[in-house]
């Protein structure tokens, strides 16, 4: 697999209120584990809209990886001025974030107009994707439960890999942390 795209659930359906709670570094520890591993497979590229929460904190964690590896990070969010509406803290990120990808485009040259560029934002990722690793409760899903369904008719039409990092992975990467210390 050479190109994925990673999404999950935004901060407040994480039950995250800010980027100093202590999760955080965990649930990126637990995107590293897996694209280290993806990238000794082959995994060349990531392409996602870049999304406040799982997405965000994968491209952070991406940048971070292209110091070792040769990755690549593809900001594709689906309309014009994406962020406008997110806290400030947010749209910093992403600002950094799409300064730093190898490429940045949006979908819909035009700001936001209807719920169908974010649909075909959702099929264009999976078009373009070999696979998705997505981190979420598939019982509680959350927003990227539209993404997540239909992933799953591209799994059972196609050889479309979906990848999941579940609660009881982020459990395990907490546990595993603190044996270590």
């Amino acid at each position: 697999m050479k190109i994925i795209t990673i999404s999950g659930n935004k901060p407040h359906e994480l039950q995250i209120r800010n980027e100093n709670d202590p999760r955080i570094p965990y649930v990126k520890l637990a995107l590293k584990q897996r694209l280290i591993a993806l990238l000794e497979e082959g995994l060349e590229w990531v392409i996602m809209t870049g999304q406040m929460g799982v997405e965000l904190w994968a491209a952070e964690v991406i940048l971070d990886l292209k110091q070792m590896y040769p990755i690549k990070l593809g900001i594709f969010p689906p309309f014009l001025e994406y962020e406008s509406r997110w806290p400030d803290i947010y749209q910093e990120k992403y600002l950094k974030i799409t300064e730093k990808a190898d490429h940045f485009q949006p979908l819909y040259n035009e700001t936001y107009q209807a719920a169908y560029q974010l649909i075909n934002k959702d099929r264009w990722l999976i078009d373009k994707t070999e696979g998705a690793l997505l981190l979420v409760d598939e019982e509680h899903p959350g927003s990227v439960h539209f993404l997540l369904d239909k992933i799953k008719v591209a799994v059972d039409q196609r050889q479309y890999l979906l990848m999941y990092i579940t609660p009881e992975d982020l459990e395990e990467v907490v546990r595993e942390q603190q044996d270590f210390f």
